[in-house]
């Protein structure tokens, strides 16, 4: 789930990242404590759509040019109620400003706050189809038009969109589900040294906050400007021909519908890679992002009980020519990653 969420910060191209898992581990804490990490964008000054100063297709609702003067904020972090109405999220008229000076005003919603920032949608897989239409298709396009009530608005709405549910609660809409870049499910910790020790982090939080952030400042500081340096050095990262084509062999392997397997994959790849400072993605980097990235576009068979991620890895194995890892390696490399 972390490495995901990272490898989305660096690259918002991947697409977002869906967090499927049992209730109450951590999942909304963990998607909230991102935003902290997001480094400052340049926008510009008194504009709703947060629009970038050096973006020629991104203009201001009246399509004028942009004012020249620029701020820098933090990268906006955007929550989606599961009661908001499509009003509230596309955006509506501006009913003040239409009774106090008698003209059409668009009043921006919750896409256009969310622009060249993250939208998350916590219990996902319970927002009603009219609203999970609209995402999908601002989504896909990267923009959200507005017709209502003789006003026509067509504003930016690029943002990486990020769901958390509970899989016991109803499953999701394919179309929607495909949106998201990577996929990540959690499970309870069943180590009951390692669930003291959350415990005990918990109240320590809970007894002192700001003892405690100051206390972890300096690592969170560090992180940060990991995230910066590789935002950097990703365009410099590169991949060998053989492993691209490895990757496709995987994804038709699989009998994945569409190519946002493979790009997604590809991106994520290279995220790794640049995050742990290097340029040149290894076979390793793949390994570990391509079961997030196409465990969720295998077509599900109900016969069939083989866990999908389980399914990604032998066939990632077998192209790849490398051995699977055991149970017992996984555990020592996650351990080892913590």
């Amino acid at each position: 789930m972390k490495l995901a969420l990272l490898l989305n910060v660096i690259d918002p191209k991947i697409g977002g990242v869906m967090i499927m898992g049992d209730r109450g581990t951590g999942k909304s804490t963990t998607i909230r404590a991102l935003a902290d990490l997001l480094p400052e964008i340049e926008v510009v000054a008194d504009d709703p759509f947060n629009s970038d100063p050096n973006e020629p297709d991104w203009m201001n609702s009246d399509g004028g040019v942009q004012s020249a003067s620029t701020v820098k904020k933090k990268v906006p972090m955007v929550d989606l109620p599961l009661g908001a109405t499509e009003d509230r999220v596309c955006g509506t008229i501006d009913i003040e400003k239409a009774l106090a000076e008698g003209v059409k005003a668009f009043e921006p919603g919750l896409l256009a706050k969310a622009n060249r920032g993250i939208l998350y949608v916590d219990e996902v897989n319970l927002l009603d189809d009219h609203l999970v239409d609209v995402l999908l298709d601002s989504a896909a396009s990267g923009w959200n038009t507005v017709e209502r009530e003789g006003i026509s608005i067509r504003h930016p709405a690029r943002f990486v969109l990020v769901g958390s549910g509970n899989p016991e609660e109803g499953e999701l809409r394919p179309q929607l589900l495909d949106r998201f870049g990577m996929h990540a499910e959690i499970r309870t910790v069943k180590e009951p040294t390692l669930r003291v020790k959350i415990v005990e982090e918990r109240a320590a939080f809970d007894k002192n906050p700001l003892d405690y952030i100051k206390e972890h400042q300096e690592v969170q500081e560090t992180l940060q400007q990991q995230i910066v340096t590789a935002q950097a050095q990703l365009p410099q990262v590169e991949m060998d021909y053989d492993m691209r084509v490895n990757i496709s062999e995987v994804c038709s392997e699989l009998d994945v519908d569409g190519l946002r397997g493979d790009i997604v994959t590809n991106r994520a790849a290279k995220a790794l890679a640049a995050f742990e400072g290097r340029t040149e993605v290894t076979v390793d980097d793949i390994r570990r992002v391509i079961t997030l990235c196409l465990r969720h576009r295998l077509r599900k068979d109900p016969l069939e009980s083989i866990d999908s991620g389980y399914k990604v890895q032998k066939s990632f194995c077998r192209v790849f020519g490398v051995e699977a890892e055991s149970e017992a390696d996984s555990a020592m490399a996650a351990s080892a990653s913590r």
